[in-house]
């Protein structure tokens, strides 16, 4: 009997995550499979310029109380109904047994307004507005990290009612926490494990010269595996791809691959133009792939807070092993009402995805840079075909 060869795209295989240690079954064979479940209702796409009623349009008073800015550009604010509260917080109480124990979290809850149109998002948005943002993250992560007792700051995105979102109002939010949350913990710890334990390779490294997980892994996918085909975007310093070991359909990791970036203050002026330039790029594809305003979950990860002295060189502090780097998880599947569900056996064993990442990237990458609502002929403009390199797109 003839040996059968192992085809990624045919047969089923897990792969590993590094920066998790969990693995992800794909399950390739899967795609043909009938569909007569749930579908989602439509997302509404004739929003107003401005919305009387929206909670976080220009000069409209919030479920608080409170009236927002007249603002031009960005706005921020603590969140009205924030998940965590300022210190001083209270002390936690004696744990009734020794499994059930009680941590205190204090911290604080920011919502970043994109833009004052209601009818916006980041992928209608012109890169020089998403620079403001990216401004507005870097100041808020400065803030919020060097305050007392700070010891992680989250910047994200939900957008979609799908994930959860509350309000079409193009906004991000930013929580601060006592605590490092339990995935950036895992990321870091992994980081760490590999740059203790893994030879430096020709990829740019990481403090102490030593080797860095996210380096090496996107120095092989812009440099070695060109060819297997992950790559999405690539502009002069940053890189979107789907990674090897994505978990939702459209997963899309976005990170900086000419050096090691520990976090987004410290990027440079060209590379924070850079970044924003591949928001708007990707944001774009992800409209276009279902002709509909595209879910998804967004989230930065980097070193936990920001150094806050130079009394430490960047070459020799170990917060420093975090990589800049950004997930975004989007749920739709195979229409703009088709989504995926983590149920099952991703809740039971481990996560299952059945596109392979190969093939969810070259969808991406053979979508226009040009919104399908920017074209007479949304059609045509979803169906062209655009090259890899952002740079000449």
């Amino acid at each position: 009997m003839a040996e059968i060869q192992f085809d990624p795209a045919t047969h089923p295989h897990r792969r590993l995550n590094p920066l998790t240690g969990e693995h992800v079954l794909v399950s390739p064979h899967r795609t043909k499979r009938p569909w007569l479940g749930q579908t989602e209702p439509p997302q509404q796409s004739n929003l107003p310029q401005y919305d009387p009623q929206c909670y976080l349009c220009p000069g409209n008073t919030r479920a608080g109380g409170q009236r927002n800015e007249k603002y031009e550009h960005t706005m921020v604010f603590e969140n009205d109904f924030a998940a965590v509260l300022p210190p001083p917080g209270p002390a936690a109480p004696p744990a009734p047994h020794p499994l059930l124990t009680t941590e205190p979290v204090q911290g604080g809850c920011d919502v970043i307004c994109f833009h004052p149109r209601h009818d916006l998002t980041l992928a209608r948005l012109p890169p020089n507005d998403i620079r403001r943002i990216i401004d507005e993250w870097c100041a808020i992560y400065k803030k919020r990290g060097a305050q007392e007792g700070i010891q992680y700051v989250q910047i994200f995105e939900n957008k979609g009612a799908m994930m959860g979102c509350s309000n079409p109002h193009p906004h991000g939010q930013v929580w601060s926490l006592s605590a490092v949350p339990s995935l950036p913990a895992t990321e870091l710890s992994n980081l760490k494990r590999y740059s203790l334990s893994t030879p430096a390779s020709d990829a740019p490294r990481g403090p102490f010269n030593r080797a860095c997980l996210l380096c090496d892994y996107v120095h092989y996918e812009v440099s070695v595996a060109q060819d297997e085909g992950r790559v999405v975007l690539k502009n002069e310093h940053w890189v979107a791809l789907v990674s090897w070991w994505a978990t939702w359909p459209f997963e899309v990791m976005l990170l900086p691959y000419k050096r090691h970036v520990p976090s987004i203050v410290h990027l440079t002026p060209e590379e924070k133009a850079s970044f924003a330039q591949m928001l708007s790029q990707l944001t774009i594809r992800y409209d276009n792939l279902f002709s509909c305003s595209f879910a998804y979950s967004m989230g930065i990860h980097q070193r936990p807070i920001p150094p806050k002295s130079d009394d430490v060189p960047e070459e020799q502090d170990e917060e420093n092993l975090a990589h800049l780097h950004l997930h975004f998880a989007p749920p739709l599947l195979r229409s703009a009402s088709v989504r995926k569900f983590l149920v099952g056996f991703e809740l039971m064993a481990e996560p299952q995805r059945d596109l392979t990442p190969e093939q969810a990237a070259q969808r991406l990458r053979g979508l226009s840079d040009v919104h399908y609502l920017e074209v007479p002929d949304s059609a045509d403009n979803v169906s062209a075909t655009q090259g890899v390199d952002a740079t000449n797109s």
